[in-house]
């Protein structure tokens, strides 16, 4: 592949066109970065510099080449039951919780799912759950997983993950339990994981309307590549969507920017959540 030449006048049309499109702002010294993601893109398409990209992502035309630049921007690697404790929470506190307020449906809502670890994880807890509670048997968890990236969410769907991200964060027991060997060095989500979780394509600088009224809402390391009035935007927007007395995840780096008025502070050891006041 051909280098692209990065001006200055081209990086800052890049990031305004970038951070305008779905919100992700770029430092001035991510120009390296810029160069390695969008160089296939660049390259396909017979452009030289950043200035070009722009116009032609600017016109009618121009949907097919804005996807595939957001998808090359975005980062879509993750990991299986990141971190850990968000999902003994699930188990510990959330789960328990929301069915003794005799929620017989809870919804949850994964935001910036990339390929699905993440919905399909809180999948796999919630079947845990359900089983290892009796009385939880009669209710029933749906999961709404999002994503900007039409090609992450392509893969998400399939649920289908090679040896390699498998290895990522699953352990041994989960894979044998909720996995079936498609080929050799692929497996793919059981289907009873698979249903449970819709995928949608979602811009978080747009609606969050269609998603209805939410128990639990996932946001984690996402928030990290917005500006902070963007932030505080996003989550008034998610609050708006929760219930009252429903819980917001956010990655072990991000915190609320100044909302207490709308979300108590729950200190978990380990941990923390967010409830919707």
């Amino acid at each position: 592949m051909n280098s692209f030449n990065i001006t200055s006048l081209g990086f800052k049309q890049f990031s305004r066109y970038l951070e305008s499109s779905c919100g992700i702002v770029l430092a001035e010294n991510k120009q390296y970065l810029v160069q390695c993601r969008l160089a296939k893109v660049m390259s396909e398409n017979s452009y030289s510099d950043l200035e070009q990209l722009v116009s032609a992502m600017a016109l009618p035309s121009g949907r097919m080449l804005k996807d595939q630049v957001v998808d090359a921007m975005t980062t879509n690697e993750t990991l299986w039951f990141r971190d850990s404790h968000p999902y003994e929470v699930l188990i510990k506190k959330i789960f328990p919780e929301l069915m003794n307020n005799s929620t017989s449906h809870i919804r949850v809502w994964s935001a910036a799912c990339a390929t699905g670890q993440e919905p399909y994880s809180i999948s796999m807890v919630a079947q845990e759950f359900v089983e290892a509670n009796p009385s939880a048997r009669g209710a029933k968890i749906s999961i709404v997983a999002t994503d900007i990236s039409s090609t992450a969410l392509g893969l998400a769907k399939k649920g289908e993950y090679e040896l390699f991200a498998l290895g990522r964060g699953l352990s041994k027991r989960r894979q044998e339990k909720f996995f079936s060997k498609v080929k050799e060095g692929v497996w793919q989500v059981n289907q009873n994981v698979r249903a449970c979780v819709l995928f949608k394509g979602i811009n978080l600088l747009e609606s969050y309307g269609m998603l209805g009224k939410l128990d639990l809402v996932f946001c984690r390391n996402v928030l990290i590549y917005f500006s902070t009035e963007l932030k505080k935007v996003i989550l008034q927007k998610i609050h708006a969507q929760l219930k009252t007395g429903g819980y917001l995840m956010l990655g072990a780096s991000e915190s609320l920017p100044d909302l207490s008025d709308k979300f108590e502070m729950i200190h978990c050891k380990p941990g923390i959540v967010y409830k919707a006041k």
